[in-house]
């Protein structure tokens, strides 16, 4: 699928052939977390023990130098005011340095300076760069972890696997784990409000919404991607007010959790109001739109679709984040409102 996972597999998501991490390093490293790491945290919750898909693991103390590995937990350290010490490389919606555009101006924003960037390929990890950056905590809940690599990590710190299955950790549950880890989990339940609000007030405007069917599709790489309802970015499109396209829950295969694949020839099945098409360039996303297999569907033929497209568009949805989401809010919310006023 083009999820996170994808992503690593495909440009490789879905992300859903790309990689989702290539090597990078920062030129200035991090030297120390920022006050906010020590001060705001609650000591009383401490110790605190956490499981996980490989047991449990217990943090004596409030950390102080966090390392993040994999996906949105670093999103999530810097949105209840920590600044990690070190963050893995992201090639898809990064920039030249591995850096999502949301994490860079958080951190300009609050002045902070820039992590050590970790060399990420997708698969392996870099040991000796996440020894060298001294953590107090290691947060890896959206992940590909084995259990190999979490053991080899727990001889350097503490470390915060998935819940259950790799790369499947729902957005919210990151936020609310870190807020655990952490000590802050008043500060992380403020942040899921705050993100809950703005979804709120996107439905509120837009009462057009209410009740419109939709499907999400991706043709990408001889590949049509159809996404399900429990996938995260159909849920909080769900959240302002779309239902799921009956078509969309007739032609699931199970064939994962969050997405399906269907051939060429069953493509005039996704019947919707309001089609989402994703791109990771506007050709790609086009390309779709322009294909003999789509033009009997309803939305295209209406106009009624919403691309969302370019890299760091797709990652800030691919799965979202604390801080992706609220970045890329207002632009899937344009989208989607063009979208049905198309439909008349």
């Amino acid at each position: 699928m083009p999820s996170r996972r994808r992503l690593g597999l495909l440009a490789a998501a879905l992300a859903p052939a790309l990689a989702l991490g290539l090597v990078g390093c920062s030129t200035e490293p991090a030297s120390a977390p920022t006050d906010s790491a020590a001060s705001a945290a609650d000591d009383a919750a401490f110790p605190v023990t956490i499981e996980h898909a490989f047991g449990e693991t217990t943090i004596d103390e409030a950390p102080e130098r966090v390392v993040t590995w994999g996906w949105a937990s670093a999103d999530a350290a810097i949105a209840l005011g920590v600044t990690p010490v070190a963050i893995p490389f992201e090639s898809y919606g990064g920039d030249d340095e591995g850096v999502l555009p949301w994490i860079r101006e958080a951190l300009e924003e609050r002045g902070d300076a820039m992590p050590t960037i970790l060399t990420n390929t997708g698969e392996d990890v870099p040991y000796e760069e996440i020894a060298a950056a001294d953590p107090d905590v290691i947060l890896a809940q959206y992940s590909g972890l084995t259990e190999e690599q979490y053991e080899t990590l727990s001889d350097i710190a503490p470390v915060v696997a998935y819940p259950d299955q790799p790369w499947s950790t729902p957005w919210r549950d990151i936020i609310s784990i870190t807020g655990e880890a952490l000590g802050l989990q008043g500060e992380a339940e403020e942040v899921l409000a705050g993100i809950d609000d703005a979804i709120a007030e996107a439905a509120a405007e837009h009462p057009e919404f209410e009740g419109v069917s939709l499907a999400t599709a991706w043709d990408t790489a001889g590949t049509f991607y159809v996404y399900a309802d429990e996938d995260p970015r159909v849920e909080f499109m769900l959240d302002l007010g779309f239902v799921n396209a009956s078509a969309v829950d007739a032609l699931d295969t199970d064939e994962s959790p969050f997405y399906f694949t269907l051939s060429y020839e069953r493509v005039s099945e996704l019947t919707s109001d309001v089609l989402v098409v994703y791109g990771s360039t506007p050709k790609e996303a086009q390309a779709l739109l322009d294909a003999p297999y789509a033009q009997s569907l309803p939305a295209v033929q209406q106009g009624a679709v919403a691309q969302l497209v370019g890299t760091e568009f797709i990652a800030s949805v691919s799965p979202p984040t604390a801080l992706s989401l609220p970045w890329g809010l207002d632009e899937v919310v344009d989208q989607l409102a063009a979208a049905v006023a198309a439909r008349g």
